[in-house]
């Protein structure tokens, strides 16, 4: 194995009016080196401008997603031996604003997430206990969806996304089916009213790239599919039963 690797780097100043640019950087190649730590060289070592977003290094707080030769990642689980000999181009997120280098704004999506309401409703008291109490299987129901660090690969992903930025996206759409799946929770009905209109889960043509990069198999396209399915037989319901009957 080569003792070195070159990253192509994307390289963007907002405030000097340029368009972005990719830089050159040799980094030391080594096995356990993800694309993150070849990151970490650059800034610490040789160009400490650099900017872009980590925090936990271990797949949790989805903070450093990027592109890698174009495919959507977590820097820190992509590893730079998988890659050789290079190089290896990294940039920033397709379909977001891009602020600084490899930093892109996500604020459209935290705008759009409390519109699904991601947490549990419930109109009734409280248990006296304090706790619902769940079985395992229950739990199993909704666990997969659980798991969704919104780190914003499947947005990367997402053909409809980057055309339509009204579509609500299927990170927002998985956590509503989380909470939708969850025993505990009652408040279905106020989601589907968000997600039934056209930038709610209509927007999208199951491509499924959405599932295909997310790195905790959460399966967004699936959850979309689950709520188109809710979506069409509300309609049938409205259209065949009398008003007050639903």
């Amino acid at each position: 194995m080569a003792d070195s690797i070159r990253l192509q780097v994307s390289r963007y100043r907002p405030e000097e009016g340029s368009a972005p640019t990719l830089q050159e950087y040799d980094v030391p190649l080594r096995k356990e080196w993800s694309v993150l730590d070849g990151l970490n060289y650059v800034k610490d070592h040789l160009d400490s401008t650099l900017s872009y977003r980590w925090s936990c290094r271990m797949g949790i707080c989805g903070s450093c997603g990027m592109s890698v030769n174009g495919t959507p990642e977590l820097t820190c689980g992509t590893f730079l031996a998988d890659l050789a000999p290079g190089p290896v181009r990294v940039e920033p997120m397709r379909n977001f604003p891009v602020v600084r280098d490899l930093v892109v704004d996500i604020g459209d999506f935290m705008d759009k997430l409390p519109r699904v309401k991601p947490w549990i409703i419930r109109d009734d008291e409280p248990e006296p206990d304090g706790e619902y109490l769940q079985t395992p299987e229950e739990l199993d129901e909704y666990k997969q969806f659980s798991m969704c660090i919104n780190c914003m690969l499947c947005y990367s992903a997402c053909p409809v996304y980057g055309l339509d930025p009204d579509f609500i996206g299927p990170a927002a759409i998985a956590l509503a089916e989380r909470y939708d799946l969850d025993s505990r929770d009652r408040g279905a009905r106020e989601r589907l009213d968000v997600l039934i209109e056209h930038e709610g889960v209509w927007g999208c043509t199951f491509v499924g790239e959405c599932t295909t990069v997310c790195p905790k198999h959460v399966d967004p396209a699936g959850a979309i599919q689950r709520y188109k399915l809710k979506a069409a037989k509300e309609s049938v319901k409205a259209f065949l039963l009398p008003r007050g009957a639903r």
